[in-house]
């Protein structure tokens, strides 16, 4: 399994926040399930200064780069046009205990 670190872009037109409330709970199960699948390791929301949501940043688990982007093709953020702009980079995992 390779980690990744996910930074997504939210469109900025002034329907942006309504669609990201609209796809929120459809992309919440979707973290969940993949948290039960051991696939999402942490992540939140990205505010701006007046702490309105503006993005997301995660960290997950896939078995490959394929695997993440068909995670992507589905995932109600980007189905949704929540997500402009998704910088992927593949992370070195961290072992705390070595």
């Amino acid at each position: 399994m390779k980690q990744y670190a996910v930074m997504a872009y939210d469109y900025t037109d002034n329907a942006a926040l309504d669609r990201r409330l609209a796809n929120r709970e459809a992309h919440l199960d979707g973290v969940r399930d993949l948290a039960r699948q051991g696939k999402f390791l942490s992540g939140g929301a990205i505010l701006d200064s007046k702490g309105r949501m503006i993005g997301s940043n995660a960290h997950f688990r896939f078995a490959d780069r394929q695997d993440l982007e068909a995670w992507l093709e589905t995932e109600p953020y980007m189905t949704g046009r929540v997500w402009e702009r998704v910088d992927i980079r593949e992370v070195a995992l961290f072992d705390p205990n070595a």
